[in-house]
């Protein structure tokens, strides 16, 4: 047998009665109060090993890593026991993610995994041409870390592989958290291209994977209502709506943001396309939306996209506020007949009580408010239709009028 591995059966992990219910409807996730632990005891597993998911009656349901101290203490991989999640079924699954991309975007650069929407939970990669900004959030994946790599060399050959793995969700699954360039040389600013707007990022000093993709479709959408208008773009970051509406024409455009760097990528980005039109604030949004309009200022488009203020659902009253606020202020600087477009990224916001939170400030304001369009996260974000949690992005694009 010399030269071939056998590899060690798994262990199995069995369900209470009924919990398999979700996982045949699609999901992935098992919670730790669905496992029968009188029957498979979660402290003899360790973090990350593959084990083999029956139902109650002994049906076998596929293949999963667990983590037995989280909540979501196992993710499905494979519905096939035969098949473990490997660096073989990593490149099929990857070039599988990939075709999608190449048949949206005729250029490299988006984000090409979304975890369990491309049935890889616990992994999202970004493209940005020749660098791949990965990120890894799950001790299963943690595990798996160097089959990621090699299995993304293997399907791209990529100049640079950048391991963004200093987000604190990892904390969660018991994972330290730390930033490494696992391939090639990187340093400095990196060019982003979207809706054919170029931008000027640092991706191993930016938010995340460094560049937000998921409202790539939505900014090409208020593209068209920029033309010859003066912007307000709040909650900016490195300019990604504000730089698109400058793009399509816009004849002024603020950007307003909390942070230095942020603004500082957004002057280079500005800088870099041969916008002379782009006016960047520093500080808080709420406070600088007090002072626009102390200063009577008024604009044709106000852009309303601010961090998640909903991240757990204990936050939700506080957050729904937030939303409420914030469109309601954002209302007051728009003219007579403005463009309000309001976005959110938390999942615990529904978006039928986000277009309730932007009614109610219209009314509060005696404005009459008409939704024009509705928006999602774009197609390199897929849903996954049985896990909810996929679907995060959503957006109006509204007309505030006088009544």
């Amino acid at each position: 047998m010399s030269g071939q591995t056998i590899e060690s059966p798994l262990n199995n992990l069995y369900l209470k009665k009924g919990r398999e219910r979700r996982l045949i409807q699609g999901h992935l996730w098992i919670y730790s109060n669905e496992i029968d632990s009188a029957r498979t005891s979660l402290k003899n597993f360790t973090a990350g090993e593959q084990v083999v998911v029956h139902s109650a009656q002994g049906k076998p349901l596929g293949i999963a890593y667990i983590n037995p101290q989280t909540l979501i203490c196992a993710r499905l991989v494979s519905r096939k026991t035969d098949i473990q999640l490997d660096r073989s079924l990593l490149v099929h699954r990857i070039k599988i993610a990939l075709s999608l991309r190449e048949r949206l975007f005729n250029k490299p650069y988006y984000r090409l995994i979304f975890g369990e929407s491309d049935l890889l939970p616990g992994i999202v990669v970004d493209r940005f041409n020749d660098i791949l900004v990965l990120q890894i959030t799950t001790a299963g994946m943690e595990n798996l870390r160097q089959a990621v790599i090699e299995a993304l060399d293997k399907v791209l050959k990529p100049a640079v592989i950048l391991l963004r793995n200093d987000v604190k969700i990892r904390e969660l699954e018991g994972l330290s958290l730390y930033q490494e360039v696992v391939q090639g040389n990187l340093s400095g600013a990196t060019e982003v291209l979207e809706n054919q707007t170029r931008f000027q990022i640092d991706l191993q000093k930016g938010q995340k994977t460094g560049w937000f993709y998921d409202h790539r479709m939505n900014r090409a959408r208020v593209q068209t209502y920029a033309k010859d208008k003066r912007v307000l773009d709040l909650f900016s970051y490195a300019g990604a709506w504000g730089l698109a509406a400058a793009s399509a024409g816009a004849s002024e455009v603020y950007c307003v943001d909390a942070s230095e760097q942020a603004l500082d990528w957004l002057d280079q980005s500005a800088e870099l396309n041969g916008f002379k039109n782009i006016t960047s604030i520093q500080g808080n949004v709420f406070d600088v939306l007090k002072h626009l309009r102390s200063e009577k200022e008024k604009f044709d488009i106000v852009i309303v996209d601010p961090p998640a203020f909903i991240k757990r659902k204990k936050d939700f009253k506080e957050g729904m506020n937030a939303y409420r606020r914030v469109n309601q202020m954002a209302m007051q600087l728009c003219n007579r007949d403005s463009i309000l477009v309001s976005a959110s990224c938390s999942h615990h916001m529904p978006a039928e009580t986000l277009l309730q939170q932007i009614q109610g400030a219209a009314r509060h304001l005696d404005r009459f408010n008409q939704l024009l369009e509705r928006g999602y996260q774009g197609p390199d974000h897929p849903v996954h239709p049985a896990i909810s949690e996929t679907a995060y992005i959503k957006s109006f694009i509204t007309r505030v009028l006088p009544v």
